[in-house]
C-alpha cells in the first residue's frame, strides 16, 4: 500500500479465474488512483494469513471495501478466516480498541441468485437484507461507519451489459470515495 492508498480492498473469490462478475470489479478497482485490491486467494493460498501485515494495511486505510462472492449465504472461507485472526479483539473491538473506528466499511458482492429467489416462500426463503446482519455487526462491532452495500444478484445469469453497467457503477462510486478520502 502506497501512502496514498486509503482505500484497500479485501478481494476473496476461491477461483477468481472462473469469476464473471468479481474478477472484473477487482480489475477495475485496481485503476483507481488511492485504492490497494489485497487478493486474499493469491495472497494466501495456503490460509496462513500474515496478521501483522494485514492489520498495518487496514490500520492505514479510511474506508475498507470487502469485496466478494455471497456464498452459502456469508462469505467465502479465506475471508472469514482473516476477519477471524485479522480483526482481533483488543485490536478491532473491545476494551480499548480503535484501530478500525470510525472507518467505513463497504460490502461489494454479488449472488448467484436472481433478487426474487430472496423472499418468503421463494429458494431462499427469506429477503436478502436479512443475510446482510452479520456484515453490518461485524462493522458495528468495530466502530465502523456502514456504508451503503453495492450488490448484484443473479451474477451468473444477467446480461452482459448489466456487468458492464454494475463494473462502471462500482468504480464511479470507488472514485467518488476514494477523492472524498483523498486528503
Amino acid at each position: 500500500m502506497t501512502s496514498t492508498s486509503r482505500i484497500v480492498v479485501i478481494y476473496a473469490h476461491a477461483a477468481s479465474h472462473r469469476s464473471r462478475v468479481n474478477a472484473r470489479l477487482a480489475a477495475a478497482a485496481r485503476t483507481v488512483p488511492g485504492v490497494h485490491v489485497r487478493d486474499l486467494y493469491e495472497t494466501y493460498p495456503d490460509f496462513f494469513i500474515d496478521v501483522e501485515r494485514e492489520q498495518a494495511l487496514v490500520a492505514g486505510a479510511e474506508i475498507i471495501v470487502f469485496l466478494h462472492p455471497i456464498q452459502w449465504y456469508s462469505m467465502p472461507a479465506l475471508l472469514k478466516e482473516w476477519i477471524d485472526v485479522v480483526l482481533s479483539r483488543g485490536w478491532a473491538f473491545g476494551h480499548g480498541a480503535s484501530a478500525l473506528h470510525g472507518k467505513g466499511y463497504w460490502l461489494a458482492a454479488t449472488t448467484g441468485a436472481e433478487l426474487d429467489a430472496y423472499r418468503p416462500g421463494a429458494r431462499h426463503g427469506r429477503p436478502f437484507a436479512d443475510f446482510l446482519a452479520p456484515f453490518e455487526q461485524t462493522a458495528a462491532l468495530c466502530g465502523m461507519r456502514w456504508l451503503e452495500p453495492l450488490l448484484l444478484h443473479g451474477a451468473h445469469v444477467v446480461s452482459d451489459a448489466a456487468v458492464d453497467a454494475h463494473v462502471v457503477l462500482f468504480t464511479q462510486h470507488l472514485r467518488e470515495l476514494a477523492d472524498a478520502n483523498a486528503d
